[in-house]
Formats: structure tokens, sequence, C-alpha cells
């Protein structure tokens, strides 16, 4: 088989975020699979096809780009931010781990991107700066008591915890469930930072607490970082910083 996959991660938003080993990889691909608003980024060039999809259909994306490849073509399927964190490298495997055998010896490549909460704590300053986890409130593909386990585990295990698709118009109670259930495990002054829309128009970080957070100001758009006991916060004079010690408390 002579077809190769790309399993590409766009960043979070602006071309100047991706690297430049995704643009060298998009500039091979004859072909280009993905979620709609993440083929609206990227500009084609003459012979280049787009493969356009609605969400929640990545794993009929991944058979569609592996069937692609098995017919000799050259193919990138994107992601927004980094294609193996809550994103299509795990469908692509997924897909090839229940398919035809022949889809194992075909060739595939991920190529990593700068992550929603890798961008978001950037901005911030250094929230990441000790042990952290993801989790994904989402509720597509495992059940809300799973996710309010790993949530109450996080808590007591002291982490700094990313939240990714925090609220969406199916889902929009869920994240005034999720606040409800860590503020029975943390304290009310600890940190609570929304970036919304980073690397992308009507960028914003705000900066708060597990007692005013604002939660209504959260949307799919909004990466939640919700800090441990060693995070800290640095005033300036224009905005502030966001840091977690690199020591235990």
């Amino acid at each position: 088989m002579t077809g190769r996959l790309f399993i590409v991660g766009l960043g979070p938003g602006e071309a100047r975020l991706r690297t430049h080993e995704a643009d060298e990889a998009l500039a091979k691909a004859q072909d280009l699979f993905g979620y709609y608003p993440y083929l609206d980024r990227l500009e084609t060039h003459a012979g280049q096809i787009k493969h356009p999809s609605d969400n929640r259909e990545e794993i009929d994306r991944a058979r569609e780009a592996l069937l692609t490849v098995a017919q000799g073509r050259c193919v990138a399927i994107v992601s927004g931010g980094d294609a193996g964190v809550f994103a299509m490298a795990a469908a692509v495997f997924e897909a090839i781990d229940a398919g035809p055998p022949s889809w194992r010896e075909l060739e595939i490549e991920v190529i990593p991107g700068v992550s929603a909460m890798h961008a978001a704590a950037a901005r911030l300053g250094a929230p990441l700066g000790n042990d952290f986890c993801a989790i994904s409130l989402s509720t597509n593909l495992k059940p809300w008591a799973l996710i309010e386990k790993r949530l109450q585990h996080a808590a007591e295990g002291d982490f700094v915890i990313a939240l990714y698709n925090p609220a969406s118009i199916a889902r929009p109670d869920q994240i005034y469930q999720a606040f409800d259930l860590l503020s029975r495990y943390l304290p009310a002054d600890r940190l609570v930072c929304l970036a919304k829309n980073i690397g992308r128009e009507k960028e914003e970080c705000i900066i708060s607490t597990l007692s005013e957070v604002e939660i209504k100001e959260i949307n799919m758009s909004t990466l939640v970082l919700i800090g441990s006991s060693g995070t800290r916060i640095i005033p300036k004079t224009k905005g502030n910083w966001v840091y977690t010690s690199r020591g235990a408390k």
C-alpha cells in the first residue's frame, strides 16, 4: 500500500499557532478530512479535496479517511488543538482496531499540536506548573456518574484540573453540577480561570474563584482551569499572572 495518513493537530485557533510539522503534512495531503469548522481554517492548494463532516461523526470520518488511504491517497485528518487530546487520533486507532487487518499496515503519522489547556496556560502564566489532569465533561461516550467520580478524585488528589467540553446547548446544566461537586471538596477561594476563544477573535481570560465564578460565562469555546492548593495569583497593572508552585504545599 502506498497511501499515507497524517493525523494533524491544528492548534487552538490562528494558523500561527500551528507547528511547522503540521503545515508540512497539510501541504502534502491530497485529501483533508475533518469537522467542518476546522477545515474552514485551512486554505487548499490545487488538487486538494476537503471532506467536511459534522460533530459526533468521528468514527465514520476516521473510516472514510482510512478507506481513502487504502486507495493509495495521501490524507490528512485534522482536529483542533492536539489530535491526541480528546480528538481524532483515538478515533482513528479505534477504527483501525475494529477494522480490517490490512488497515494495520497503513502508514500513519500523528502530528502533535498545541492543546487548548497549554494555550490557555501560556496566556495565564504557568498554572500547569505542578501535577495536573484533564477531564472532558462530555457525556457522548461516557456516563455522567463516571465524570463525577473522576472530578471527585481529582479534587481530593489536589490536582490542577483542566475541564474540556464544559458546556453545550445539549448539556447546559452539567457544568453547574460539576462546580457544585467541586465545591464540596475544594475551598471557596480556590482559583478558577476561564480561557475563552484562545487563539481566535474575542479571546479573553477571566480569573475568579470557586465561589465567585460566573458559570453562565462558560461555553464550548471555554477551557476551564481549576487551581490546586499551590496555585497563586500575581497582580500586575494590566491583568494578572497565575502560576502553580513547583513544590508541595
